[in-house]
């Protein structure tokens, strides 16, 4: 694609920001009407979006980056979505709607990284607000899911938060951690395995042993990543005289 065409496909942030408040107020509006979401939900989507406009303000700032590309604005228009899921779960007894939200949610997740690639607009911001976007995606439904399985459950949603506080105190724990299909195999599962499990279509033992499986392998995941992380890196060689 041209780099023309891309910036046809780009937005300035206040703009991409308001279409997405707007487009959020528009869906709450509508469950409103249509599930009788009231003011918890109202809160939450209020309050959910005070937090991720301040914190993409303080993300683009970071990444000094003007505008969203094509790939960040599909990730925009999914952080509108988990907005709704957040106002959802937070309002209470909304399974069906909350299910119909979550699954465009996780498709768009899909989505934005081929339109990264077919624009080539990847970017350290998109991936980190695609991430973030991932997590808190994944911390929401885990809450949802915990009211039925119990406490243990928040333990998927919590995880990437605890692993980046460790990273504060940690410094080993902040370097790159090189590509892994399973990490991300894993990681792209939890959503897709707690909304099976808000929706409540497979038996309670078969929904409890699913998450716990999912909860396992993302546990193992972080672990790996830990260890890798932490081993003692070897000495960068250095030239001899003369070479």
């Amino acid at each position: 694609m041209s780099d023309r065409a891309t910036h046809r496909l780009s937005a300035r942030p206040a703009t991409a920001l308001t279409i997405a408040v707007c487009a959020g107020a528009a869906l709450l509006t509508l469950l409103t009407l249509t599930t009788g979401l009231g003011a918890r939900g109202w809160t939450a989507a209020t309050m959910y979006t005070l937090l991720a406009t301040a914190l993409l303000g303080a993300a683009l700032r970071h990444h000094h980056h003007r505008t969203l590309g094509p790939a960040d604005l599909v990730t925009s228009a999914r952080v509108v979505l988990i907005g709704v899921v957040t106002a959802l779960v937070a309002d209470g007894d909304h399974t069906w709607a909350l299910v119909a939200v979550a699954v465009p949610a996780m498709a768009l997740d899909a989505l934005d990284g081929i339109v990264a690639r077919g624009t080539g607009t990847r970017s350290d911001f998109g991936a980190r607000f695609d991430m973030e976007a991932d997590a808190f995606l994944i911390l929401v439904l885990s809450v949802q899911v915990a009211q039925d399985l119990g406490p243990w459950v928040l333990l998927i949603g919590a995880a990437r938060y605890l692993f980046g506080a460790a990273a504060l105190v940690l410094p080993r724990l902040r370097g790159p951690l090189p590509p892994a299909t399973a990490r991300k195999t894993i990681a792209a599962a939890q959503p897709i395995v707690l909304t099976v499990a808000v929706s409540g279509i497979l038996p309670p033992p078969a929904t409890t042993i699913a998450v716990a499986a999912a909860l396992t392998a993302l546990l193992w995941s972080f672990t790996r990543d830990v260890a890798g992380l932490w081993r003692p890196r070897p000495p960068r060689a250095t030239a001899t005289e003369g070479s």
